[in-house]
C-alpha cells in the first residue's frame, strides 16, 4: 500500500509553543485530523466552550479554565479517552455532590521539599495544577520534591503535570491512582486502577520526552472510545466475568459500571507469558504511591468517576495523587542534559528499523505532532461527542461551537515562528 504523503517536512520544524523549544517530524495524514472531518473546532475555542459550560454549571472561572486547559491538552495530543468527551463525567460528579467545585484545599508541609495536600474532594484538575506547582516551587528551592495528593477526583492526562515541570527545565513525574477497573494477574475481578505513569524531560531539538501510559493494557477510555464506534476490540485488552478474554467493549464497560467480574488486562497481558505480571506490579506502585502514602483510597476502595457509595467504601472517589520535580540544574547544565537527551533520541531514531518500518518514535513525538496539526487545523470530535457537548452548551445558554470549514483536498502546512512554510 503507498505511504501518504507527509503533511510535514520530514526536516526538522522549530516550534515555539508551549514555553520551551520543541521539534517535530515524521507526520502523515493517517496521523492527524485529516481535513475532511466535519466537526472540527480550534483548541482556543473548545476550550472556552467547555470552560463556559462549567461556568454555568457553578464551577468558579479560573477552575472551570483549569479543566477546560486540561481537556482539551488531551484532544490536542491525539488522546480523545481523556478529552472534552469526559465533560459530561465531570458534570453529573458536580450535580451528585462528589466533585465540589471552589473547596478550599489544605497543604501541610512536613519538611521544605515535601508537601501533604488535602483536596477535600474538589476537582482534580485544580488538586493536581496545586500539586505540580508546589512540587515545582519546591525543586526550585531544594533540588528535588515530592508532593502527594489525597481526596482528589480524576485529573485528566497525567502527562498535563510532568510538562510543566519540562516547561521550567526540570524533570517531572506525575502519577494518580483510579478507580477499580483492572483485574490482577490470575485474577477475574477488578481491583486495581489503571493507574497512569507519566515522565517528562527536556531535550534542545526534539519535542520533550514524555512517558504518558496506563499500567493496563489500555485505558478504560480507549475502550469507551471503541464502544462510541461500535468497534470490537483486539483481543487481549479486557477478559470477561470468568476471566477470559472479550472482545464487546460495550460488555466490559457494563461489567466495570456494575462491578459484575472481568475487567481490563494489566500491562503485558492476561497471565504471565507476555510479563502481565510486570504491569500488575507498576499499577501496584503506583497505588502504594497515591493511595497509600498519600492517605487517599486504593485498590478496590477508590471509588469509580460517578461516585456511586455502592462501588467502594466511601461516598467520594478519593483519588490520590504523587508528583516529584528534580531540577536538572543541581546535577549537571540544563544544555548539557539536553544536548545528552538529543544524542540519545538521535542514537535511537537512527538504529537500525525493522523490516516495512521507517520510523523509530520516541514518547511524546507522535502527540506533539498532533499538537502542531490540531492547533492549525482544529480538534476532531467524534459525532456523538460533538452532539453531546452540543447538548451540554444548549442547556445552559452556551453560544454553539465554532465548526471550521471542511478542506478537500488536504491544505494544511505548518508554519515556522518567522513565518514562512515548512
Amino acid at each position: 500500500m503507498r505511504n501518504p504523503e507527509p503533511r510535514i517536512s520530514q526536516n526538522l520544524v522549530p516550534a515555539t509553543e508551549g514555553g520551551a523549544s520543541r521539534w517535530v517530524h515524521e507526520v502523515a495524514c493517517h496521523d492527524c485530523c485529516i481535513c475532511a472531518t466535519p466537526n472540527r473546532v480550534l483548541p482556543s475555542d473548545l476550550e472556552d466552550f467547555t470552560a463556559n459550560i462549567l461556568v454555568a454549571n457553578g464551577v468558579p472561572a479560573s477552575e472551570a479554565r483549569l479543566v477546560a486547559r486540561n481537556l482539551v491538552a488531551a484532544d490536542e495530543r491525539g488522546i480523545p479517552s481523556h478529552g472534552v468527551a469526559r465533560l459530561g463525567r465531570y458534570l453529573s460528579g458536580i450535580k451528585q455532590k462528589t466533585i465540589r467545585p471552589g473547596v478550599e484545599m489544605t497543604v501541610v508541609e512536613p519538611a521544605p521539599a515535601l508537601a501533604v495536600v488535602d483536596a477535600h474532594n474538589g476537582l482534580g484538575q485544580v488538586a493536581g495544577e496545586l500539586g505540580i506547582r508546589l512540587a515545582i516551587d519546591k525543586a526550585m528551592a531544594h533540588g528535588i520534591s515530592a508532593v502527594t495528593v489525597k481526596h482528589s477526583n480524576h485529573y485528566g492526562i497525567a502527562g498535563f503535570y510532568a510538562l510543566q515541570a519540562v516547561d521550567e527545565g526540570m524533570i517531572g513525574i506525575s502519577l494518580t491512582n483510579s478507580a477499580p477497573l483492572v483485574v490482577p494477574t490470575f485474577g477475574a475481578e477488578m481491583v486495581l486502577g489503571t493507574n497512569p505513569i507519566s515522565l517528562g524531560a527536556p531535550c534542545r531539538r526534539f519535542p520533550a520526552f514524555l512517558l504518558d501510559m496506563a499500567t493496563s493494557v489500555v485505558p478504560r477510555g480507549k475502550i469507551e472510545v471503541y464502544d462510541r464506534a461500535a468497534k470490537q476490540m483486539p483481543v487481549g485488552w479486557a477478559v470477561d466475568e470468568i476471566g477470559y478474554d472479550c472482545q464487546n467493549p460495550g460488555q466490559v464497560l457494563r461489567n466495570l459500571i456494575e462491578r459484575t467480574g472481568g475487567g481490563i488486562l494489566p500491562l503485558g497481558g492476561r497471565g504471565e507469558e507476555y510479563g502481565g505480571y510486570k504491569g500488575y506490579g507498576l499499577s501496584l506502585m503506583v497505588d502504594i504511591l497515591c493511595g497509600v502514602l498519600s492517605g487517599a483510597g486504593y485498590g478496590p476502595n477508590v471509588d469509580d468517576v460517578h461516585g456511586n457509595p455502592a462501588a467502594g467504601t466511601t461516598a467520594f472517589p478519593d483519588v490520590g495523587h504523587f508528583f516529584a520535580v528534580i531540577d536538572i540544574a543541581r546535577f549537571m547544565p540544563v544544555d548539557e542534559f539536553t544536548a545528552r537527551m538529543d544524542d540519545y533520541i538521535e542514537r535511537l531514531k537512527g538504529s537500525r528499523k525493522a523490516l516495512g518500518e521507517e520510523t523509530i518514535f520516541v514518547h511524546g513525538e507522535k502527540e506533539w505532532a498532533k499538537t502542531l496539526v490540531h492547533r492549525e487545523v482544529g480538534i476532531p470530535l467524534a459525532e456523538n461527542v460533538f452532539g453531546t457537548l452540543s447538548k451540554l452548551g444548549e442547556a445552559v445558554g452556551v453560544p454553539a461551537m465554532v465548526v471550521q470549514p471542511v478542506h478537500e483536498p488536504c491544505d494544511f502546512a505548518p508554519h515556522t515562528p518567522g513565518g514562512g512554510d515548512a
